[in-house]
C-alpha cells in the first residue's frame, strides 16, 4: 500500500535526447504543460549502448526533469509524443529528501491547479 502523499512525493526523472533543439523544445513543453516544474539539460554525455544488433556510441543531452509521482504516467505518454527515439529512455528516481522549500517549489509547479494569493 502507498503512503497517503505518495502522488505528492517528488521524482527526478531522466531522459536523453539526440540533440540541443530537441532537448530544448521537449523541456519547454513539459513545463509549460506543467508535467515538470524544473528540467535542466547536461550536454556532452557520451552514450555507449547496443541498438539494432550494432555498439552505438554517441553524443546525447540528458535531461534532469523535477516532477512528482503523480504526474509520471502523464509525463511518460507525453515524452513518447514528443520524442524522436523509438524507444525514448525514461528512468525515475525517488527524492528521499533535500531542501524543503524546494521540493514545495517542484510539488506547486506541477499541481493540476495552481494556487492562487
Amino acid at each position: 500500500m502507498q503512503h497517503p502523499d505518495f502522488a505528492r512525493e517528488v521524482v527526478i526523472a531522466l531522459s536523453t535526447c539526440p540533440d540541443d533543439p530537441t532537448a530544448r523544445s521537449i523541456a519547454a513543453a513539459l513545463v509549460q504543460e506543467r508535467l515538470a516544474t524544473c528540467v535542466n539539460r547536461v550536454p556532452g554525455v557520451a552514450s555507449t549502448y547496443f541498438w539494432d544488433g550494432r555498439l552505438q556510441d554517441e553524443s546525447e543531452i540528458l535531461l534532469i526533469i523535477k516532477t512528482s509521482a503523480a504526474r509520471v504516467a502523464d509525463l511518460q505518454r507525453r515524452l513518447k509524443e514528443l520524442h524522436p527515439y523509438e524507444l525514448p529512455e525514461l528512468i525515475v528516481l525517488p527524492v528521499i529528501g533535500g531542501n524543503e522549500g524546494y521540493l514545495q517549489w517542484v510539488r506547486e509547479g506541477v499541481e493540476k491547479e495552481r494556487h492562487t494569493e
